[in-house]
């Protein structure tokens, strides 16, 4: 087996803000996987807020090379590497070679329903009440929209998106932008506009106060939520998990967070790292499991990869077999 690796970049239609920092591409790493007549492919945003840079995943692909080559499976690589983007490349290209070497769909291999559209979230940037209300009402097709706050007038912010599309869902993404303080204020407010969902409002590490707050909306677990490992640390505080799968490291760590999360009383969501349709389409078998998907992403690009994704009346469908899986 012989393993490539690339370093791409797709630039953003425009910058995208949220509350920690501003980007204007998205930079990945493609693996493939070639066996005989057989490739395999996989993609992951290395994200440095988890300590994480192209340079690092390389390299990290490139001390594994030997193992790779030499025939390793998907279940060997789980001990090999920690959960992050480097595995999940190499797990998501795994999954995707034996689909293409048994004929079978990754799904049915997974033991998950089959995938079928999923109703997808549209991500509003960071921006003045006023520019994120003007893309609101741009945002044709899409029954929920997810609102990235974290910053000076977040209320605002939210009523005037609430006024200009009254019937759309509305979740909102802080980012570890607020205080405890500021969520206790935030929250009767923000469930009065119909706010389903609010997503890391506290910095991770600093979530404690949580468990003391009356959440009438529920909580989702981001930055707090890299595999199954943090569920420990979430019983009590969060009513919910953003699955992602370069934090997990992989689908096959996606899969079983998902089950255990559910196990646990915990809803689920899928959301994803800047990306092309190539990373998305491995997080639509966790889809199916999921309360709330954010697998948009792909929209922001410039231009996204040959038999992309379909995005059609808010929703997003599963793979076509030359995509992935």
């Amino acid at each position: 087996m012989k393993l490539c690796v690339q370093v791409e970049e797709w630039p953003d239609t425009t910058p995208i803000r949220i509350s920690r920092e501003v980007t204007v591409s998205a930079r990945v790493v493609v693996v493939e996987l070639v066996d005989g007549s057989y490739r395999g492919r996989g993609e992951c945003s290395p994200y440095h807020h988890f300590g994480e840079s192209v340079g690092s995943v390389v390299e990290t692909l490139e001390r594994v090379r030997g193992e790779v080559e030499a025939g390793l499976r998907r279940e060997e690589l789980q001990e090999m590497l920690p959960a992050g983007s480097a595995r999940n490349v190499l797990d998501c290209a795994l999954w995707d070679l034996e689909a293409k070497r048994t004929g079978t769909p990754v799904w049915r291999l997974a033991g998950a329903p089959e995938p079928r559209p999923l109703i997808t979230t549209l991500t509003l940037s960071l921006d003045t009440p006023e520019a994120m209300a003007a893309a609101a009402r741009r945002a044709d097709g899409f029954s929920m929209l997810k609102l990235k706050l974290g910053a000076d007038q977040d209320l605002e912010r939210v009523a005037a998106i609430h006024t200009a599309v009254p019937d759309v869902k509305l979740v909102v993404d802080v980012n570890e932008g607020w205080t405890p303080r500021q969520l206790e204020d935030y929250l009767p407010r923000l469930a009065a506009m119909g706010v389903r969902m609010i997503e890391q409002p506290l910095t991770a590490g600093e979530d404690k106060a949580l468990a003391e707050i009356d959440r009438m909306i529920p909580i989702c677990a981001d930055e707090s939520c890299l595999s199954r490992e943090s569920l420990p640390s979430l019983a009590g505080r969060y009513d919910m998990v953003n699955i992602k799968l370069d934090k997990t490291g992989g689908l096959t760590e996606a899969l079983a967070l998902a089950r255990e999360a559910r196990e646990a009383d915990l809803e689920v969501m899928v959301g994803c790292m800047p990306g092309t349709s190539l990373a998305m389409a491995p997080a639509t078998v966790v889809g199916v499991y999921a309360r709330f998907v954010d697998l948009d992403t792909p929209l922001f690009r410039t231009r996204d990869r040959d038999h992309g994704l379909r995005y059609e009346n808010g929703m997003v469908y599963p793979p076509t077999p030359e995509l992935w899986g």
